[in-house]
């Protein structure tokens, strides 16, 4: 999208009068939405978007600006107004004083270091682009999809498919020599399916995403992602209502890691970290969690939903070890954090889109497997309760308290899986349930979905084993 002889134009216009570093983030994504609802396409759409960011910093502030522009010209006179918004920052304290070129030939603060592009590994490949695919072909996946999940069963009375696929292109440039770039490709298919009985209605739920082309569904049929959808909400019908009370709880790997992601992943990220506000926060080297447990963020897995070869500040993503057998070892970095905490960057530093700050933010999430069988972790509950889905939830990262709905359980009785049970909570806290954990699987699950922070939405994959979760507090409306 742009040479790097004109991006360095860019940012030594931006650094013109002050300022220690310099980044320009350009990017140009297009997409196509479809949305069958009641066996009609309610909604087709299609588009491009593209724009451009760029960020100016000194030790005290973050000054950005972005625009829908990314011609040299419109990015210069983008960098102009930064830096006049700099210098007229400055001056009432320290006027514009040049930065002094600092001893051992490395570069001043402000100056633009010649670029080095960065060597990039393909993380996910793509065999057949979206772009390409023709308009009735997409329309035909949820077709199919509609018809697999109305078969299912007479009771299924509504059913809602989604389909979004994302081709990102995006270029990095930082006065610090830094210059990456890559194309990101996203296919998702998600399914709501209602079945009703009488009076009971209920809802069941299904999404897969990858970082694919259109090949995503040869390896997922839309027809086995309606059907599952489509048996979650039959499941339901006539479940009884949970109990309350204190239970050994076995979170099954089908509920793909919305526990790890949600109480815990983000109270380590690194910007919670610096401002005190996560329960992590000073544990560094300290056991937090059970020592059966680790704790890994993944952007390098093949194709997952969360995986790339850079993130949005040109850093190379990485395998990032956050708690090894219960010891916090390190948190999820952005360049910004990791330069304020003398640390390295992780390649976590992740925007929404040009319009948007990169913030430290996860990717694919995961508890690593563990030495246990899962069906004797079952076998070894003589009462409790079996989580198999989990829905939404809320967590405060200052405290590690959680309160997550579950989708999908069922009773344990005798170490066999007994009768459906709906509206079930998992209440608790989040350090506190990750030290209690006594049983983890060999197996692996993974989810998939979009993590919100600060107003941004980003792609994110979810894993975990079975696990075994001693005590916690499982909320209902009926009586134990």
């Amino acid at each position: 999208m742009i040479s790097q002889e004109a991006a360095a134009q860019v940012l030594r216009a931006a650094l013109a009068r002050g300022g220690e570093a310099a980044e320009l983030y350009l990017e140009r994504t297009s997409s196509t939405g479809l949305r069958l609802d009641g066996g009609r396409l309610e909604e087709a759409a299609s588009g491009v978007d593209q724009g451009a960011g760029l960020s100016l910093m000194d030790r005290e502030r973050t000054l950005y600006g972005n625009g829908n522009r990314v011609d040299p010209d419109s990015l210069l006179r983008l960098a102009d107004k930064l830096a006049r918004a700099q210098g007229a920052a400055a001056a009432p304290e320290t006027g514009p004083t040049p930065h002094p070129e600092p001893s051992g030939g490395a570069a001043a603060p402000g100056a633009v270091t010649p670029f080095v592009p960065r060597a990039l590994q393909l993380v996910s490949p793509v065999t057949l682009p979206a772009s390409g695919v023709p308009m009735e072909r997409k329309v035909d996946v949820l077709r199919r999809a509609d018809a697999a999940a109305r078969a299912y069963d007479p009771r299924v009375t509504q059913v809602t498919l989604q389909y979004r696929d994302t081709e990102q292109d995006v270029t990095v440039a930082d006065s610090d020599g830094t210059w990456g770039s890559e194309v990101r490709s996203f296919i998702v298919l998600h399914v709501t399916v209602v079945a009703r009985d009488g009076s009971d209605i209920r809802t069941g739920v299904e999404a897969r995403s990858e970082t694919r082309g259109f090949e995503f569904f040869d390896r997922h049929l839309p027809e086995d992602i309606a059907r599952e959808a489509a048996r979650q909400a039959i499941q339901q019908l006539g479940a009884r209502p949970a109990p309350a009370g204190t239970f050994t709880v076995v979170l099954s790997s089908k509920a793909g890691g919305t526990m790890v992601h949600e109480a815990c992943g983000h109270g380590l990220e690194a910007d919670f970290i610096l401002k005190s506000m996560s329960v992590y926060s000073g544990k560094l080297g300290q056991e937090v969690a059970s020592p059966l447990v680790t704790v890994v963020d993944d952007g390098t897995l093949p194709n997952q939903r969360g995986s790339s070869s850079m993130d949005d500040e040109g850093n190379p993503t990485m395998r990032a070890v956050l708690i090894e057998k219960g010891v916090l070892r390190g948190y999820l970095q952005s360049r910004r954090t990791a330069r304020l905490m003398k640390l390295s960057p992780t390649g976590h530093g992740r925007r929404e889109s040009y319009l948007h700050l990169p913030l430290p933010r996860m990717r694919n999430t995961l508890i690593l497997p563990g030495d246990h069988d899962p069906e004797a972790i079952l076998a070894e509950v003589e009462e409790g309760v079996l989580v198999c889905r989990m829905g939404g939830g809320e967590v405060d990262v200052a405290s590690g308290n959680f309160v997550f709905s579950c989708s999908e359980a069922y009773m344990i009785r005798n170490g066999r899986i007994a009768e459906p049970i709906r509206d079930a909570t998992l209440i608790g806290n989040g350090p506190e349930v990750l030290r209690s954990i006594d049983r983890v699987g060999r197996d692996l699950g993974y989810g998939v979905g979009t993590c919100g922070k600060e107003g941004q939405g980003v792609p994110v994959a979810n894993a975990q084993p079975t696990l075994r979760i001693p005590r916690i507090t499982v909320g209902g409306t009926a009586a134990p």
